[in-house]
């Protein structure tokens, strides 16, 4: 434990987001890595051959640095999580930011670091601009990447100016993926930066590498000092700096308990998600990207709920092909074995650009041409999905879904589209699945309201809450003036939920739950008391879900999904799965989430 401070300082806490978990104490290093000064000068023609060379060299040499860090990472954590490189691999070789490099040497004539540089920025500023929040953090990625060749350019090395603290916590406005990697051999405890989440390429390796981790601390660094005393919980998503004895008590004892229920949690990896009454729940769990299979299985999930298969698309400037999509599925079928995957077809639109494709500019892209809509208006593009997912189907445990379906008109439009591709394939003589199981995302409130008439068409639901809750409600959850207004618990939300999944079973088909509701575990009495069948979530919650699901009694999950749905105060809602939670699984709970079912229980009393 870190020695006190010789003058007693008040204690503070930054919440954060969570992205690896695990207790850490020690002395915070801000991390401000000094911005590199590119010069710039003109050049002659005769001079263009060697900054040619140059360039070539740092391409070479990066790739060489980036190929031992993922052979370390492949060492520490499995071939897996190494694989978050391939893309940082693959910028290297990108045909168009070389084109446009050298391009740009022949006809500026300046230094190549300089043309490099300018290009870089050009990029990710443009990055930065996009509302989709994955295209943002691929920035880190890009900006890795090209430091790394802009150290070569210049003669520089690596700061790692923290060597030489005893565990520190650094603190960053951010930190690539690479700079995670190299924090597990030097002996640091924990990382919190300024932006990031938990489907960043840094958040993936905190976790493969057992590194505690927040993100989402906005503007922390101007307000701590080098050597503060800290701790940061990456269970809630908390730094706490100059932390009392209280605290520090209390956290000693919150590790020893989560280190006992990491234990249990693995004794059950492999046991059914089944409630103390018999009741079966499928636990199944979302991924972005190929590399997460590892994940997926150590998590003991049971199949891939929601592959989301948009990423295929990104940081490349051509649509994937019909055979580079099928080998992504084939693979990802066959790792799953023996359990499923569903496919979600990819949900891009002005909300969600892609550079390999062309949108139009919209005033409301949430409300625009995105999802199965985008899908329509570009046939020929869906049906390359399409056939890339027919043919991966033969292994025999593939599924797939539409997002965004918000009528009846859509899902048969739909359909005919996937009956042309499987004329096409027929055609060419090309083995697929003549009976695939189609489902549908039901995210819309049009569709939720006529579920009893999609149900007959379709094979599954899945229940996207993420854009559900913000439809039905009109609140924008990003939006931290109005989010306390987003609760899943709202009658209205409650009172869509039980018609789509009474709708569901109605028609004989099974429904799910695949946005982040699904992982939340004072929500889960409420989810399973509606009589949902399946919960898709993040790999890695599912260990706490399953241990939720058996610390509950069916019937009393219902008692409280009916006190619900016939509630309309959202607090007294909300206080009544909070209850069930906190009673059956308080351990389970982070320390925010306790804080908060103490306080709904205390409002339930009242």
């Amino acid at each position: 434990m870190p020695a006190k401070n010789s003058t007693v300082q008040p204690e503070r806490r930054y919440q954060g987001i969570a992205v690896a978990p695990g207790i850490a104490e020690g002395r915070l290093f801000l991390h401000v890595p000094h911005p590199e000064e590119i010069p710039f000068r003109k050049i002659e023609e005769e001079e263009i051959p060697i900054e040619v060379q140059r360039f070539k060299s740092a391409l070479l040499e990066t790739q060489r640095e980036l190929q031992e860090i993922q052979r370390r990472i492949a060492e520490s954590a499995g071939a897996a999580d190494a694989t978050v490189f391939d893309a940082h691999l693959l910028l290297l070789e990108d045909p168009e930011l070389i084109k446009e490099t050298l391009e740009s040497l022949y006809q500026k004539r300046n230094n190549i670091e300089h043309i490099f540089n300018d290009i870089i920025k050009r990029t990710c500023q443009a990055l930065r601009k996009t509302k989709n929040s994955y295209l943002r953090e691929r920035t880190i990625d890009i900006e890795d990447v090209s430091r790394r060749i802009l150290r070569h350019l210049l003669g520089r090395k690596r700061d790692s100016s923290h060597q030489g603290h005893e565990h520190p916590i650094i603190v960053a406005h951010s930190l690539t993926p690479s700079d995670a990697a190299m924090l597990h051999h030097e002996n640091v405890a924990a990382f919190a930066t300024e932006v990031g989440s938990k489907t960043s390429h840094t958040a993936i390796i905190a976790r493969a590498l057992g590194i505690p981790a927040i993100v989402g601390l906005h503007a922390i660094v101007s307000e701590l000092k080098h050597g503060d005393v800290a701790l940061l919980d990456g269970y809630d998503g908390l730094l706490i700096v100059h932390p009392t004895q209280e605290t520090l008590h209390y956290y000693h004892n919150i590790k020893l308990q989560q280190q006992h229920l990491e234990k249990d949690l693995a004794k059950i990896r492999k046991a059914p998600s089944v409630t103390q009454d018999g009741h079966r729940i499928i636990l199944s769990a979302n991924i972005e990207l190929p590399q997460e299979m590892d994940e997926v299985i150590s998590s003991g999930a049971e199949g891939i709920g929601l592959y989301r298969t948009e990423f295929l698309y990104l940081n490349r400037t051509n649509p994937p092909e019909e055979d580079e999509q099928y080998a992504v599925f084939r693979r990802i079928a066959e790792q799953s074995q023996p359990n499923g995957v569903i496919i979600r077809t990819f949900d891009v639109g002005a909300d969600k650009p892609v550079k390999c494709l062309e949108f139009s500019k919209e005033s409301n892209p949430f409300l625009g041409c995105r999802g199965i809509r985008f899908c329509l208006q570009n046939k020929e593009l869906f049906k390359i999905q399409l056939r890339a997912i027919l043919r991966a189907a033969v292994v025999g445990n593939l599924r797939m879904m539409y997002p965004m379906i918000s009528c009846q008109e859509e899902l048969r439009e739909a359909n005919a589209v996937l009956e042309e591709a499987k004329q096409e394939l027929r055609q060419r003589g090309a083995p697929f699945c003549e009976d695939l199981e189609v489902g549908i995302m039901i995210e819309v409130p049009s569709a939720a309201a006529i579920a009893d008439l999609l149900a007959k068409e379709v094979k599954f639901f899945s229940i996207g809450t993420n854009d559900l809750i913000q439809y039905l409600t009109s609140v924008d959850r990003g939006n931290e003036s109005i989010a306390y207004l987003y609760n899943p618990a709202h009658a209205g939300v409650v009172r869509t939920l039980k018609m789509v999944i009474d709708a569901a079973h109605a028609a004989g088909i099974w429904v799910g739950v695949c946005g982040e509701l699904a992982g939340d575990l004072l929500f889960a009495p409420m989810l399973i008391g509606l009589g949902i069948d399946e919960l898709s979530a993040s790999p890695i919650l599912v260990p706490r879900i399953k241990k939720a699901i058996q610390s509950l009694r069916f019937s009393e999950c219902q008692d409280v999904a009916a006190q619900m749905f016939n509630g309309h105060n959202t607090a007294e809602n909300y206080a009544h799965t909070v209850a069930l939670a906190q009673r059956c699984y308080g351990l389970l709970l982070s320390a925010s989430q306790q804080e908060a079912a103490r306080g709904k229980m205390d409002l339930e009393k009242e």
